[in-house]
């Protein structure tokens, strides 16, 4: 019952192609009924689904308000940071992208992710075989190769032990350490209470965000794309109304067109398009009611929301003179805090998560310094005693695209509005799986289908269906 009203892979002119919700490629059949259907650019429905009645409804609009810069094609509109830029640069102070400690790892979980951070990877060691611009200078990541650490409890070893099998078997480079092991390598580290270690060897550690922002923007520029930064406040769109056998009533949506009202000016400019892309961050659950996501009753596809709210996170710089050396890693404390070096100078990055029932209110960016001195500093100087003596010199706080679902990407076709896809929801682990979601998200817009990485454990439909993609290496 629940996969009756269910349908994949949308795209112009790609009639008849399917794609499966579950690991392993199952599909969704053809649709049974009208044959208007296949000159409506409509996407494939399930085969447990006949319809009795085709009835078109007129044009309408979805308003609503919300800042959020767009970039567009003539037939593209995205929204976001790293997967669509947000328009200019002095825009870009908000956006996750800029605020993030800039990490890359493939020490997850889940295959998927696995596989997406291994491309990312690549991409990034061979950044300017993929954004050169003639003319220009070569981009440099500053990419720093000393991994990430994460250390575990005698609870969570046997976790570790089968994450890190996963990621072998998906091609990673991470080896286990002993807590003797992990004395001789990093002496400055406290081992009680770790009984397991997990150590990247290759591909891991940690980059400049923004040179990768802005390496993506120069480089699109040069292909002819053009920003603009305004406020999104409508969509509008054309409704088809179906029923299906059993009389559930299903409405399918296409946007036309999105009025953005310009910076500094009382202009709502209209930009046509054939293809939404929600690539917001943060702001993607907002932009996705917008368009009228979730708008339906409660326990339907209609009434399915988009998960994905701001979390405000802090990034904590500090100085310790006797502290860790260039060796090293990303260290991601069994407490939940991480930190690494930042520069050559004794300087340190991190931060931690705070506890469900203790989230700040994510309506601004300013820091609580009190959190650093009450959760973060603690189980730091217990870890590596050197950090007793540490100052902190600055700090401030980003946003997460936090998916309260199961903190993981939100990849691929809306179910019901036939030409919005989503990049969005990764909680964290957005930035370094950029490149491969882009991707992905290409495939599907221009085939139908993921090729490269089967992302169907991340499509929307999952919070209907109630199948959550679990990460259990999230920071």
């Amino acid at each position: 019952m629940l996969r009756r009203a269910l349908w994949l892979g949308l795209r112009r002119g790609l009639l008849g192609r399917e794609l499966g919700t579950r690991r392993g490629g199952s599909t969704l059949g053809k649709v049974e009924g009208s044959g208007g259907y296949h000159g409506s650019g409509m996407p494939p429905m399930s085969s447990h689904v006949t319809f009795r009645t085709w009835d078109p409804w007129p044009r309408s609009e979805d308003s609503g308000s919300l800042e959020e810069g767009i970039s567009y094609l003539p037939e593209l509109v995205q929204s976001g940071q790293v997967y669509g830029s947000r328009g200019c640069p002095s825009q870009y102070s908000q956006a996750s992208t800029v605020l993030s400690v800039g990490g890359i790892r493939q020490q997850f979980s889940l295959p998927e992710n696995i596989q997406l951070s291994l491309f990312s990877a690549e991409f990034l060691r061979n950044i300017n075989e993929y954004l050169a611009v003639v003319d220009d200078p070569p981009l440099d990541l500053q990419f720093n190769p000393s991994g990430y650490l994460f250390l575990a409890s005698e609870k969570g070893a046997a976790t570790m032990e089968n994450n890190v099998k996963v990621q072998r078997q998906e091609g990673a480079k991470v080896c286990l350490m002993s807590p003797e092991q992990l004395r001789k390598k990093f002496p400055w580290i406290n081992t009680e209470g770790v009984a397991l270690a997990s150590y990247g060897l290759e591909n891991e550690g940690w980059f400049d965000p923004w040179c990768l922002l802005q390496g993506l923007r120069r480089k699109v520029q040069s292909m002819g794309v053009l920003f603009c930064q305004g406020e999104v406040t409508r969509f509008v769109s054309s409704s088809t109304h179906m029923e299906t056998i059993s009389g559930e009533e299903v409405t399918l949506k296409r946007i036309h067109e999105v009025q953005v009202k310009m910076d500094c000016s009382q202009e709502y400019q209209p930009v046509e398009c054939a293809i939404v892309v929600n690539a917001a961050g943060a702001w993607s659950g907002q932009i996705a009611e917008l368009a009228g996501v979730g708008k339906g009753l409660p326990g339907t596809l209609q009434g399915t929301k988009l998960p994905v709210e701001p979390r405000k996170r802090y990034v904590y710089l500090w100085h310790c003179p006797q502290g860790p050396g260039l060796e090293a890693p990303l260290v991601a404390d069994l407490s939940g805090v991480y930190f690494r070096r930042e520069g050559l100078g004794n300087n340190y990055l991190g931060g931690c998560s705070p506890a469900e029932e203790e989230e700040p209110d994510p309506g601004n960016l300013e820091v609580d310094h009190d959190f650093f001195q009450e959760k973060v500093w603690p189980p730091l100087a217990w870890r590596v005693p050197a950090f007793e003596t540490l100052k902190v010199q600055r700090a401030w706080a980003g946003y997460y695209d936090y998916n309260t679902f199961d903190q993981n990407g939100v990849v691929g076709p809306h179910p019901l509005i036939v030409n919005m896809y989503f990049a969005t929801g990764f909680s964290g682990h957005g930035l370094q799986q950029a490149p491969a979601v882009g991707r992905a998200v290409a495939e599907m817009v221009l085939e139908g289908h993921f090729q490269t990485i089967n992302l169907s454990p991340f499509l929307f439909t999952r919070f209907y269906l109630g199948e959550k993609a679990l990460e259990h290496c999230i920071l």
